[in-house]
């Protein structure tokens, strides 16, 4: 070998910290070929044998398979397209595990029952495709008849969540409910009265619909009143409830009478269901979204303050 140096498998692995059985799978395997033979007949390596086995043992370390290790120390293919390979399988392996952990957690909070937990592991497991025709599906029954209503795309836009491709575990958690939300017979049709609700009362000037001009207009007048201790049935309350009252008869054009007001506490009483806010939360959390201060204190209050002054 011209004078190079050679190395028998023992000093191998005494140079590389193997061992000298792992040196010798790696030369059988082809991986680590001998450069020579030993009078005896052992098996004699070059010098480029202890960078091969530090390049080998760290592939291994990093979870690449023999062949392909083999592929890339005999340069058929380039480290940096073993490399991003690599890195695309462990990204998917890496979101498998977010999902398991972030499915066992809500298991742990919720103390759930062995069929909870193999719907909330199907619900986590969906694909983006899977995901979006449940979303479909549950926004569809909602808006039925409504596609092309004005408003239909602002409010559709603003219920959708978007689980990103790398989600954070109180995501994945959040998803998990929020998809129950959808199967939800009770809510789904709570929400489909709220759009069709939104179809009869919507605000001529504003496509985004009257539910979030009124959830706007509760919200600015009453919760400073509900923060204040202020009695709904008071006489300080009646100038606030005159102010809703007319706000919403000028949106419909229609006189601001006992029929107005019948009509507009319906229309808070099916805005004011817990699911709806629950759904608003766990869709900011997927979106990641700030997190919605809850209407329902104040909503509370307007339709008590409502309800006082309209004849029993």
């Amino acid at each position: 070998m011209n004078g190079d140096t050679l190395y028998s498998i023992g000093d191998l692995a005494r140079r590389t910290g193997l061992t000298v059985k792992t040196v010798r799978f790696y030369s059988d395997a082809g991986i680590v070929p001998p450069a020579d033979r030993s009078p005896a007949g052992y098996r004699l390596y070059g010098t480029d044998a202890v960078t091969r086995l530090d390049l080998v043992r760290t592939l291994r370390d990093l979870g690449l398979d023999l062949p392909t290790i083999r592929k890339v120390v005999d340069r058929e293919v380039s480290l940096p397209e073993v490399a991003a390979a690599h890195a695309d399988a462990l990204e998917v392996q890496i979101r498998v595990l977010r999902l398991r952990r972030a499915v066992l957690t809500a298991v742990a909070k919720r103390g759930s029952t062995p069929e909870e937990l193999d719907l909330m592991h199907k619900l986590a497991k969906l694909s983006e495709d899977e995901r979006q025709r449940l979303i479909d599906d549950f926004l569809g029954t909602v808006f039925d008849g409504l596609h092309d209503h004005p408003a239909f795309a602002a409010v559709t836009r603003s219920l959708t969540p978007e689980l990103p491709d790398n989600p954070e575990a109180e995501q994945v958690e959040a998803w998990v409910e929020l998809a129950e939300l959808f199967q939800d017979p009770g809510f789904r049709s709570t929400m489909q009265g709220m759009a069709r609700d939104l179809a009869a009362d919507r605000a001529q000037d504003d496509s985004t619909g009257l539910p979030r001009i009124l959830a706007e207009a509760v919200r600015a007048q009453f919760a400073p009143a509900l923060a204040a201790g202020i009695d709904p049935a008071s006489t300080e309350a009646a100038s606030m409830v005159s102010a809703l009252a007319a706000h919403y008869a000028h949106i419909l054009g229609v006189p601001d009478d006992t029929a107005l007001r019948r009509r507009l506490v319906s229309r808070l009483q099916s805005m004011d269901d817990p699911r709806r806010d629950r759904y608003l939360t766990l869709l900011a959390v997927i979106n990641g979204w700030p997190a919605p201060e809850s209407l329902a204190p104040a909503l509370d209050w307007a339709i008590a303050a409502l309800r006082a002054r309209l004849p029993q």
